[in-house]
């Protein structure tokens, strides 16, 4: 069922884009430090316990798109029929730039330094990379019957994801310039795949 839309012509915002934005703002006029989740509440006009509906935590505000690309990703896997593990992931990492709102630029990282986000920002996507490369080792183990701590799944995770990381950052400093999100990812892995599917 599509969403509704507004007189303007675009999807009304969910929620959680609505405390994502709010929380943009403050952390540009006073900081990451000096907001709190009860003014990121205020600002988005939710009580807190609203908040804590879509977020666990305050840091967890600023991964929203990333989020929702790493809770696709094991689905985007499953779904492929490619022959070739590292073709396959090759496959859904582009669907997942290829969904990508262009207009949902992950502030966490273009604004990190204004924001004063600094080691929480290294904090909050670790363990957000970890599941991305926890995934896709263990779709590679599957295909290939091996470990999922086995070198070949984790060099294929490293090595694909790294690539769609490396794009993902060049896009978001591209700033106005940048290209649909899907064309970096696609010309980062093209490479990379070619040289780890002669296996």
């Amino acid at each position: 069922m599509d969403e509704p839309i507004r007189r303007g012509g675009r999807p009304r915002r969910s929620s959680a884009e609505v405390l994502a934005d709010a929380a943009a703002e403050l952390f540009l006029e006073q900081g990451y430090a000096g907001t709190t989740v009860d003014h990121i509440a205020a600002r988005a006009g939710v009580s807190r316990a609203t908040f804590f509906n879509y977020f666990p935590a305050k840091s967890d505000v600023m991964w929203l798109e990333l989020d929702a690309a790493v809770a696709a990703l094991p689905a985007l896997l499953a779904e492929s029929a490619e022959p070739s593990a590292v073709r396959a992931v090759e496959e859904a990492l582009l669907a997942a730039a290829r969904a990508h709102d262009p207009e949902r630029v992950p502030w966490a990282v273009a604004q990190a330094e204004v924001m004063g986000i600094g080691q929480e920002l290294v904090a909050s996507v670790a363990a957000r990379v970890t599941a991305q490369h926890d995934a896709v080792a263990a779709f590679v183990a599957r295909r290939t019957g091996e470990y999922p701590g086995s070198l070949w799944p984790q060099t294929v995770s490293g090595a694909m994801l790294g690539a769609a990381a490396a794009a993902f950052g060049v896009w978001v400093a591209d700033g106005v310039a940048r290209r649909p999100l899907v064309e970096y990812v696609g010309a980062a892995l093209t490479p990379v795949a070619a040289g780890l599917d002669v296996r």
